[in-house]
């Protein structure tokens, strides 16, 4: 295994993980139908408690994805989350008030009660995906940031990574490239978990809810998604050389998709599948899009990371310094750290497959308003 192989291997594990992440966001697209008046609070907790069996997978998957790219390429970690931190906290303090609401927002005598706590998971239903999505969205339009590796060696200030600004990551919002990124995820994040509700929960009137939703949400995710799709190909793009010097060329992300044709074919497959569940979702009878939509997010993802990362890109460009940007070549762990973690990441299907097992075991009954109504625990 040489070092590049490794490089290339771990830029499409990262690639995987952040795709896995966005399609088990159903999980905070659900929870905004806790503020739908057209449920009744029985129906409400129904969509709660089914999402309740899977927000720990969405976590996991949020913290597997930050450690992973700490390890395999640490200067983005060290660069994104010690200088972009405002969004990386806000993320964090979201996830941290799902989890609370979880589990004490029917519990006699919190301080929030339970509409408090039903906000604090529609917050998170909508920052997370916008944050995650605007983030992902810098990797394209750039960040204002330098890296002087040689300040290592400066007792005094051994900090490579400096952030240009006082906002500190908050800036992206004034990037409408990257906020168009941001509400598409927060869109689909809403498609999927109407889909996954639907396929969930068996209960008429929450169905006929969550194909009102599905139809409402086709036409603002299709104008966010082709507005931005359009965009990143007609613009320029952070080209490195075989020397590693950084310049703007462009069309260069439309001449990444022409030189990979395999991610091409990723790209137009998961854009097929996803538009095959928004139809089973919104315009018949079946209740199984979202399992159309969950291998075609990963899909579409996938395909952006690489249109960031491969192909002589900077995945991570600074507007300020081009030269300062991060590419997969000057921004990895050792060949010696990537070859190490490399063995332990074959126990990923292991992992995969108890996962899989756990789901099906949890969704072998659907959730219906008898077992709302029970003794059992629930949220």
């Amino acid at each position: 295994m040489t070092y590049e192989f490794l490089q290339n291997y771990w830029w499409v594990l990262i690639a995987l993980l952040g795709g896995l992440l966005v399609a088990l966001m159903f999980v905070q697209g659900a929870n905004l139908h806790l503020g739908n008046r057209a449920l009744t609070d029985t129906q409400k907790r129904m969509v709660l408690n089914s999402t309740g069996r899977k927000w720990e997978l969405t976590f996991t998957t949020l913290v597997t994805f930050g450690g992973a790219f700490f390890a395999s390429f640490p200067l983005f970690y060290s660069t994104s989350f010690g200088g972009a931190y405002w969004v990386w906290v806000l993320l964090l303090i979201t996830f941290v008030f799902q989890a609370v609401a979880y589990e004490f927002q029917n519990k006699k005598g919190n301080l929030l009660g339970v509409k408090g706590f039903r906000v604090a998971l529609m917050v998170n239903g909508l920052l997370a995906p916008f944050l995650v999505g605007t983030a992902v969205g810098t990797f394209f339009t750039g960040s204002d940031f330098t890296v002087n590796k040689i300040a290592i060696a400066d007792p005094s200030a051994p900090v490579i990574s400096t952030w240009g600004n006082g906002w500190h990551g908050l800036e992206a919002l004034g990037q409408y490239h990257a906020v168009l990124l941001g509400c598409t995820l927060m869109m689909l994040a809403a498609i999927l978990g109407a889909l996954y509700v639907l396929n969930n929960v068996d209960d008429d009137a929450i169905h006929a809810q969550m194909r009102r939703t599905v139809r409402m949400s086709i036409i603002p995710f299709l104008f966010f998604f082709l507005s931005w799709t359009v965009i990143l190909l007609v613009s320029r793009g952070y080209a490195v050389d075989p020397a590693g010097v950084v310049s703007l060329e462009p069309f260069k992300y439309w001449h990444n998709l022409i030189a990979m044709p395999a991610v091409l074919v990723m790209l137009l497959a998961g854009v097929l599948l996803v538009l095959a569940s928004l139809w089973l979702g919104a315009f018949s009878q079946s209740r199984k899009g979202i399992w159309f939509a969950m291998p075609g997010t990963v899909l579409v993802v996938m395909a952006v990371f690489f249109l960031a990362g491969f192909n002589g890109t900077a995945y991570y460009p600074s507007c300020t310094d081009l030269q300062s940007s991060l590419t997969i070549r000057n921004s990895s762990s050792s060949y010696f750290t990537l070859k190490v973690m490399s063995w332990v990441s074959l126990l990923i299907p292991f992992v995969v497959t108890y996962i899989a097992f756990a789901w099906h075991a949890m969704d072998r009954k659907k959730i219906t308003a008898d077992e709302i109504e029970g003794t059992e625990h629930k949220y």
